[in-house]
C-alpha cells in the first residue's frame, strides 16, 4: 500500500453532488471505458506532495508548517468547463475557465510554506484547476462548456490517501481562509 499525501480543496456535499451529476451527465453523452471516481473522492489538488510507504514525519511537519504560513481570500470557484490531458492515463475532469484570483494566492502561499520549510518543489507545475472525475479514460475530452459549478472555498485540507484495495483519504488538517 501506498500514501500519496497532497493539499487540496474539499467540496461540500451539495458541490460534490453537482459534480456528480454532471459525470454522470458526460457518461450517458459519451459512454467511455475507465474508472469512474466516486463522488466522496472529489477534490482540487493544490500541490501533491509525493507517494511514500509511510508518512514522513519530517514530510509532516513540512506540511503542517507551511498550511499554517498560507494565507488567503476565501473565493468562489465556478467549475465552467470539461476536459482531459493527454497522458497515457487519459483523466476527464471538470474545471474553470477562469482562474479565481484567491486559488492562485492559495496556491502560491503553499508553494512559498514549503520551500521555507526545506520542501524541494522544484520547478511549478502549469496550474490547471480541475477535479478529476474518471481515470484512465479510452479517449480524451474535447473542451466543452458546462452549466456553472459555483463552489465556495472557504478552507483547504491536507489529505493523505491510501492506496489499495479499497483508497481510503483521511483528512489529516483543515485551514480556514480568511473571510
Amino acid at each position: 500500500m501506498s500514501h500519496n499525501l497532497f493539499f487540496a480543496l474539499w467540496p461540500d456535499d451539495d458541490v460534490r453532488a453537482r459534480i456528480a451529476s454532471v459525470a454522470r451527465q458526460l457518461k450517458k453523452a459519451h459512454a467511455p471505458r475507465g474508472r469512474w471516481i466516486e463522488p466522496h473522492r472529489y477534490h482540487l489538488t493544490l500541490r501533491y506532495l509525493g507517494a511514500h510507504a509511510s508518512v514522513p514525519d519530517a514530510l509532516l511537519a513540512a506540511a503542517y508548517a507551511a498550511g499554517n504560513a498560507a494565507r488567503a481570500a476565501s473565493f468562489g470557484l465556478v467549475l465552467d468547463t470539461t476536459g482531459s490531458f493527454a497522458n497515457r492515463r487519459i483523466p476527464w475532469w471538470l474545471g474553470c475557465a477562469a482562474m479565481p484570483a484567491g486559488l492562485d494566492a492559495l496556491w502560491t502561499g503553499i508553494e512559498a510554506g514549503l520551500r521555507s520549510n526545506g520542501v524541494a518543489i522544484g520547478e511549478p507545475a502549469p496550474r490547471v484547476a480541475h477535479v478529476t472525475i474518471l481515470r484512465d479514460a479510452d479517449r480524451p475530452l474535447a473542451p466543452a462548456r458546462i452549466e456553472s459549478i459555483v463552489w465556495p472555498v472557504c478552507e483547504f485540507v491536507l489529505i493523505d490517501s491510501l492506496l489499495g484495495p479499497e483508497p481510503t483519504y483521511t483528512i489529516l488538517s483543515r485551514w480556514p481562509l480568511a473571510a
